[in-house]
């Protein structure tokens, strides 16, 4: 798809998250809407149109009019989603919430994985997509099962962003797999929390060595991928960066081909 001689640039929704669900930001600031600059920029040099998405929890009928002017879905990451939106109780290591942000996240991938709308989704928008199918989470790796392996690097503990901390096991046969092209794919990793249990229409496309999911992807017809680690960090001159951010960009111009060619038919 064309609009004169430029190639047709996506337009891909990104979510964002209270200012004050953040560690460190005073309750007594002005509420505000922020996102991470390098989750825009990785979209943009990817070849989007990023949309910064607020959160209007409040508001459904304003919320589904951005939706429908998107060709795509960045589901960002961030804070721990409410345990009570998979049916648990908040445990102690449970970090900071947001509750707006999740009413809008799982609102906005339910409406997108129903109509076939691609959907990306890095660390937390991992999660999101599965807590959006039914699925469930570990609130805190460490603490609920000794057999996991490190997987909090967190920046706040020393560690660069682009730290590359371990491996994961990509599955044959999935569309990451296709995505990526390799079996073994080096990683950061940001997280303390991981899925549990898995929600209805998703399988697992990546694992790390200890059993953790690290990549998820829809059973069904369309794009919808989540990787539990960072690759926004990272220069697009990075494969797995490249590819997985590429491939969804290209499924945002197919879905949006397809869509104009319904609407003129």
């Amino acid at each position: 798809m064309s609009t004169g001689s430029l190639t047709y640039r996506p337009t891909i929704g990104l979510t964002t998250q209270t200012l004050h669900s953040i560690d460190g930001i005073p309750p007594a600031l002005p509420s505000s809407w922020v996102m991470n600059q390098r989750y825009f920029h990785a979209a943009t040099e990817a070849g989007a149109v990023p949309w910064m998405i607020p959160l209007f929890d409040q508001d459904m009928a304003t919320l589904r009019a951005i939706y429908e002017r998107l060709d795509g879905l960045l589901i960002p990451g961030g804070v721990d989603i409410n345990p009570g939106e998979y049916g648990e109780s908040v445990r102690p290591e449970c970090g900071n919430l947001d509750p707006a942000r999740d009413i809008v996240e799982l609102q906005l991938v339910r409406w997108a994985i129903a109509d076939g709308k691609p959907v990306l989704g890095l660390c937390r928008g991992l999660q999101i997509i599965n807590v959006s199918q039914g699925g469930t989470m570990w609130q805190d790796l460490a603490s609920q099962n000794p057999a996991f392996h490190k997987h909090d690097y967190f920046p706040t503990a020393g560690f660069e962003r682009d730290h590359i901390a371990h491996e994961v096991n990509v599955v044959p046969g999935t569309h990451l797999s296709q995505i990526l092209e390799c079996t073994r794919c080096p990683v950061n990793s940001m997280h303390h929390q991981g899925i549990k249990t898995m929600g209805a229409n998703l399988q697992a496309s990546a694992t790390a060595d200890d059993g953790l999911i690290e990549a998820i992807e829809t059973t069904q017809e369309g794009f919808c991928v989540g990787v539990q680690w960072h690759p926004e960090v990272f220069e697009m001159t990075d494969p797995y960066t490249s590819h997985l951010f590429g491939a969804f960009i290209d499924a945002a111009i197919r879905w949006s081909t397809a869509q104009a060619a319904t609407a003129t038919a």
